[in-house]
């Protein structure tokens, strides 16, 4: 699979063995993972380069999104160009997976209805099952992708036992389906 790792820049400075990490474990699976403008740039490169020099990356940045298969983004930084590849991915219809490591969610993403985009916060402990989760989706081999509401108080236990358990709530629910199936049996 071929996949677009996004982040920010100047974001590195506090999140750069994050942003290693998952392109690590994307490369180990087997990826092909177009990060090098974010792992191996720099802002004082970005600010040197003329007129010219960015409109050319802009369109080879517009062509990595377009023939990627999914774009995943580290957002723990907040940034307006990893926000503007998220819309160009997201217009090109491409899966999207939304990462952040502390505080709340993007807050122009957390809301956003659409069934391609994924906003999760993750942890050490949870980063490579949510990758992973993101991954066979992405894939289509996750059967079907299951929406609903629930009330801020199932949320906040669904919270508590995926922090406690140290897994995604969506493995959590999973689970809890295929125990209940099992006693039918």
């Amino acid at each position: 699979m071929k996949i677009y790792f996004t982040a920010s820049i100047v974001g590195k400075k506090h999140y750069l063995s994050n942003y290693l990490r998952i392109v690590d474990y994307l490369k180990n699976k087997g990826n092909q993972v177009i990060s090098d403008h974010i792992i191996n740039t720099t802002e004082d490169k970005i600010r040197m380069e003329d007129k010219n020099e960015r409109v050319k990356f802009q369109r080879t940045l517009e062509d990595w999104i377009t023939s990627s298969d999914v774009m995943i983004a580290e957002t723990s930084f907040p940034s307006i160009s990893v926000g503007y590849e998220i819309s160009l991915a997201a217009n090109r219809g491409k899966p999207i997976l939304i990462l952040y490591s502390e505080g709340d969610p993007p807050s122009l993403l957390a809301h956003h209805f659409d069934d391609k985009i994924i906003c999760e916060k993750y942890s050490p402990d949870n980063l490579e099952d949510i990758l992973e989760d993101f991954l066979n989706f992405a894939q289509g081999a996750a059967d079907t992708r299951f929406t609903f509401f629930i009330t801020s108080r199932l949320a906040l236990y669904l919270e508590n036992i995926s922090k406690k358990k140290k897994i995604p709530k969506s493995v959590y629910l999973r689970y809890l389906i295929e125990k209940d199936i099992a006693k039918k049996k």
